[in-house]
């Protein structure tokens, strides 16, 4: 399992979450998604801890800190969904059905 850390400033660097979630155990691994095209941070990250206890202290202790500048959003992980080729997708070329849309 793995932590969900949102809300991060766009200059974090992976060490400077490597640091933080230390004081709370050991971190095995920190994923920081970038932007394919700007190659800038997207403001949040995953952090996977050495086991469940470590998770929580961190969870419990980081949700809602402030953070160079920003309050964290920290829990737990959902796990990725499965993006297959069910049919219920927006496509890439455009068009689609007649429904309202947020785009």
């Amino acid at each position: 399992m793995s932590i969900y850390v949102g809300n991060l400033s766009y200059d974090v660097i992976e060490d400077d979450l490597r640091g933080v979630f230390t004081e709370y155990g050991n971190v095995k691994r920190v994923q920081l998604p970038t932007d394919r095209e700007t190659g800038r941070v997207r403001g949040f990250a995953f952090v996977e801890m050495e086991n469940d206890a470590e998770e929580t202290a961190a969870i419990e202790a980081l949700d809602g800190a402030e953070w160079m500048g920003r309050d964290l959003k920290v829990n737990k992980a959902k796990p990725k969904e499965d993006r297959g080729s069910s049919g219920g997708g927006r496509s890439s070329y455009g068009g689609g059905g007649g429904g309202r849309s947020r785009y």
